[in-house]
């Protein structure tokens, strides 16, 4: 089947069966095939994997319904998502902008406004995946026990089954799941995140405005989130400036902050190997040396 074929399919399993005039394929990150697709009707993107993962998209689909819930901050459209013949599928508004003096003031305050949406408790009803890596959640009465028993050692896990956990990495790990109440909070609320928020997870539309991509949400502490954007770097002085002006940070933030990045440095050890094995032994040597 040709690449116009599948995505045609993919138009109208959401309804839309005019003649596509133009598409062309896209950046969509590591995972997915994506394209600017332009219908009659109008122009889409649509992210394409041969033989997703169960589940995938429509994980995807519910973690933007979700953040668009919360009329925080804005999130592409979602007409729609499928499989058929081997390839998943999932259908978006296309978004095309660019930034301009308000953007990174308008991504912080967002950002705020959806941390300042509570959940029921911590984690999720159903599971999610980050990248293309099973993300289980379920809920959690205390962050402690959901950050240590969701997050870290399934991810400890996996890079054992993998590996990638040589027996001194593996015993400071082991070390810092038994001494994590020396660092996390037992009083924050459950936020919602986005959950998977680098430079790349969010784009300029019209006029500037932000728009956040490729969730992975969950509701955690916010400062786990603000903890990742911290990790690769991408985000302005003045996105943090107007983030704190409505969440501030606790005076205790820089201490645990290499602990919230230690969860996306195991995602990155898993997906992409060993180059991340340095980064993590630095962290586990910062708080298992007494």
């Amino acid at each position: 089947m040709n690449k116009e074929t599948m995505l045609q399919m993919a138009l109208q399993s959401i309804g839309d069966h005019s003649r596509i005039r133009h598409w062309r394929r896209v950046s969509g990150g590591d995972i997915n095939d994506a394209y600017r697709v332009r219908s009659d009707k109008q122009t889409y993107f649509i992210k394409m994997q041969r033989f997703p993962p169960s589940g995938f998209f429509a994980a995807e689909r519910m973690g933007l319904e979700l953040i668009r819930q919360a009329r925080a901050i804005d999130v592409p459209h979602t007409f729609g998502f499928g499989e058929a013949d081997g390839w998943g599928w999932l259908v978006l508004e296309w978004i095309e902008g660019a930034e301009t003096e308000q953007t990174a003031e308008q991504l912080g305050r967002g950002l705020a406004r959806l941390h300042q949406c509570r959940g029921p408790a911590f984690g999720l009803a159903r599971d999610t995946y980050i990248g293309t890596l099973p993300q289980r959640n379920g809920w959690y009465g205390r962050w402690l026990d959901y950050y240590r028993d969701a997050r870290l050692l399934p991810q400890m896990m996996r890079a054992a089954e993998r590996g990638l956990l040589p027996a001194k990495r593996r015993k400071r790990l082991e070390r810092l799941l038994e001494r994590l109440d020396q660092w996390l909070p037992d009083d924050c609320f459950p936020s919602l995140l986005h959950g998977d928020l680098w430079g790349g997870n969010w784009i300029p539309g019209p006029e500037g405005v932000p728009y956040l991509i490729d969730p992975s949400v969950l509701y955690g502490h916010h400062e786990f989130e603000i903890a990742f954007t911290e990790l690769f770097g991408g985000f302005p002085v003045r996105f943090y400036e107007s983030y704190r002006e409505l969440m501030p940070l606790s005076p205790e933030y820089h201490e645990r902050k290499p602990l919230y990045q230690l969860f996306y440095l195991l995602v990155h050890l898993n997906l992409f190997g060993e180059a991340y094995g340095g980064a993590i032994d630095r962290v586990l040597e910062r708080y298992t040396e007494d």
